[in-house]
């Protein structure tokens, strides 16, 4: 059932110029019973001024007075042809004066964290106009280099639940356009959980990456023996002190020798 304008004000209205019921009061303006009690009391709606219905063409003498004799009767909205289609205009969203300014920011947040969505979608949150989508996208906008990226919701140019759904929509469509993922693509792909459960692969450093299998030498276990063996056995002073071989004879031919 339509609602008429200024519905609390057309309220205060009946209940000062008319007998109607608040039952019926109620049902007219889309309020509960007890609250224009309320108004009655004084209690509710202090200081606001009755809006006349019958001055601004939606109610007319007539169904008040059938209203006032018959208690079971409902009041009904008067019809205005003007007002036909108004729930149902659409365009682009109204943004405060003072909340215009920080459009820029939020196409912004949302260009950068949720580039799926499309130029439509973003200016239907934020209210604003597809070629300053396309100037802040193309980082061509003339304060470009000023503009922080700031949440559409935490500025109040939409709800959370507006958001949500525009990136629902916008993601079930690129999942749709998406091609045909082949089986062997399909058994690449780990769910949330194992991925979370799979432990963090050591990573090289990028400086010695490929070096990892790089040896000077192409076996570790002959150049092991060869150094034993080049160490000798110095397991008592006799053979930690014995001269190589070869050296005392050479030392004695060199004391045989003739001095000149």
């Amino acid at each position: 059932m339509a609602l008429p304008i200024m519905a609390k004000a057309t309220a205060v209205w009946l209940v000062d110029n008319t007998t109607i019921s608040f039952k019926q009061i109620a049902d007219f303006v889309g309020m509960h019973e007890l609250e224009v009690q309320g108004i009655a009391d004084g209690d509710v709606a202090q200081g606001v001024k009755g809006f006349d219905p019958i001055a601004n063409n939606q109610l007319t003498q007539d169904e008040i007075d059938a209203a006032q004799a018959d208690p079971a009767h409902k009041l009904q909205l008067k019809f205005n042809a003007a007002a036909q289609g108004e729930q149902a205009r659409r365009g682009p969203r109204y943004t405060p004066l003072s909340k215009r300014q920080d459009r820029p920011a939020s196409i912004l947040w949302l260009v950068k964290f949720h580039p799926e969505l499309t130029d439509g979608q973003i200016s239907k949150l934020v209210g604003t106009t597809k070629p300053t989508i396309q100037a802040i996208r193309e980082r061509t906008h003339w304060n470009i280099a000023n503009i922080q990226p700031i949440d559409p919701v935490a500025l109040g140019l939409c709800k959370q639940s507006e958001l949500d759904a525009a990136v629902q929509k916008a993601a079930a469509k690129k999942a749709a356009d998406a091609p045909v993922m082949s089986d062997d693509e399909r058994r690449k792909l780990v769910s949330t959980e194992q991925s979370l459960g799979m432990e963090a692969e050591p990573r090289m450093p990028t400086a010695i990456e490929g070096l990892e299998t790089f040896t000077l030498s192409g076996d570790d276990a002959q150049d092991d023996e060869e150094e034993t063996a080049d160490k000798g056995d110095y397991s008592d002073a006799d053979s930690f002190f014995k001269l190589p071989e070869g050296n005392g004879e050479d030392e004695e031919d060199d004391d045989d020798a003739p001095s000149r």
